[in-house]
C-alpha cells in the first residue's frame, strides 16, 4: 500500500524550569498506509499530542521530519498541509454562529467559494447528520453535536489524511457512538487515512487497523491488535481493588511462585483514585494463564496478608494487558 504518513526520527525537546531540557518525544518512526485507521494509544502526557502536532506542522521538531503524501512538513509545509485535515481536541468553532455559518467560514479559509463551497457544506452536514439543525447557533448544541461540526470543518477540503486528537473526550455515550461510526465511514466510504489519538483502549481496539502504543515519548509497541496481544500470550489479568494497604515484594513473589499459571504480579498505588501515594487504596494486578482457575489461590494469599478486597475483575487479553506487560502499570488517565 501507499504510505500516506511517515515520520523519521521525529523528536521534540522543550525547555523546562531552571534551564532543564524535557524530551517529550524521543525519535518516533512510523509509516501509515493509505486508507488505514491508525491509533496512537497512550496515557495523558505520553507524547501523543506533541507527536501529532509535529506531524501536522503546528510544532517544529527538534530533530527528524514528518511526511504527508511524500511532502516534508518542514521543507514543504503548504503542500503537506493541503493533504491534511485537522480535528483538534478543543472545539475550534464560533458559538454565536450556526453550524452552516461555521462551516462556510472554515471553507473560505481553505480557499473554497461559490457553489463548490455550498455543495461541500451540504455534504459535510449530511455526513454528520446535522442538516436539520444547521441554522441553530452552536451555543445551543450539545457537546457531542459541537464535536461533529468540529469534524466536518476538518473535512471540507476533502483531505487525504485526517488527524483526530481524542475527539470523544467529555461527551455522552450516544454522541461517542456516532463519532466512532463516523471515523469508520471516513475509511470505508471515503478511503481516507485516519490518524487517531486516544487514551481509551476500547476505542483503539474497535477502530484501528493498526495501533502504536506510546509512553514517555517513545513507541513501545506497534502492529495490529493480534500482533500486539501475542506479546502477552493467552494470559488473563486479575485486577483486585484493595484498600489501606501496600503489599510487600514478598507477597508479590509468593503469588508468582505458589499459584499455578501466574506469570506476573504488580501493585499500582495510583490505580484506584489516580493519585500516586503510598498506603492507600490501589490495584493489585496479576497476570495468569487460566486466570479464573488461579483466582481462588490468589484470593487466599491476599486475604492471609490481612487486607480487604473491595472488588475483583477478570480481563481477557487486550491492548491494556499489552500496556501493563510493557510498562508495569495500567493504562488510564
Amino acid at each position: 500500500m501507499d504510505v500516506m504518513v511517515e515520520t523519521r526520527d521525529l523528536a521534540k525537546t522543550f525547555s523546562g524550569d531552571h534551564g532543564a531540557q524535557i524530551e517529550a518525544v524521543k525519535g518516533v518512526n512510523l509509516e501509515i498506509s493509505k486508507g488505514e485507521i491508525f491509533s496512537l494509544l497512550g496515557p495523558n502526557g505520553a507524547g501523543k499530542t506533541t507527536t501529532i502536532s509535529m506531524i501536522s506542522g503546528l510544532v517544529e521538531p527538534t530533530r527528524g521530519d514528518a511526511f504527508i503524501g511524500g511532502h516534508s512538513i518542514t521543507r514543504e509545509p503548504l503542500q503537506a498541509k493541503r493533504l491534511l485535515g485537522v480535528v483538534p481536541q478543543e472545539i475550534a468553532l464560533y458559538p454565536n454562529l450556526n453550524a452552516r455559518q461555521n462551516l462556510e467560514f472554515f471553507g473560505r479559509m481553505y480557499g473554497l467559494g461559490g457553489e463548490d463551497l455550498a455543495h461541500r457544506v451540504d455534504d459535510a452536514l449530511e455526513f454528520i447528520e446535522l442538516t436539520d439543525r444547521q441554522k441553530e447557533r452552536l451555543s445551543t448544541y450539545s457537546g457531542g453535536m459541537k464535536r461533529r461540526v468540529n469534524i466536518a470543518a476538518g473535512l471540507l477540503h476533502d483531505p487525504q489524511v485526517v488527524y483526530m486528537d481524542e475527539p470523544t473526550v467529555g461527551i455522552d455515550p450516544q454522541s461517542r457512538r456516532r463519532i466512532l461510526d463516523t471515523v469508520k465511514l471516513l475509511r470505508d466510504q471515503r478511503g481516507m487515512t485516519v490518524l487517531y489519538t486516544t487514551h481509551l483502549m476500547e476505542e483503539a481496539q474497535e477502530l484501528s487497523d493498526r495501533v502504536g502504543i506510546i509512553d514517555h515519548g517513545e513507541i513501545i509497541a506497534l502492529g495490529n491488535q493480534g500482533d500486539l496481544i501475542q506479546k502477552v500470550g493467552e494470559e488473563d489479568r486479575l485486577v483486585f481493588k484493595v484498600g489501606d494497604w501496600t503489599p510487600g515484594a514478598d507477597l508479590l513473589e509468593r503469588i508468582q511462585k505458589q499459584v499455578e499459571g501466574v506469570t506476573d504480579a504488580a501493585f499500582d498505588p495510583a490505580g484506584a483514585d489516580g493519585q500516586d501515594r503510598a498506603n492507600t487504596s490501589g490495584l493489585l494486578m496479576i497476570t495468569a494463564r487460566r486466570g479464573r482457575r488461579a483466582l481462588p489461590a490468589v484470593l487466599h494469599l491476599i486475604e492471609a496478608a490481612g487486607t480487604s478486597i473491595q472488588s475483583v475483575e477478570v480481563h481477557e487479553p487486550d491492548l491494556e494487558a499489552v500496556f501493563l506487560k510493557l510498562t508495569g502499570r495500567a493504562l488510564r488517565d
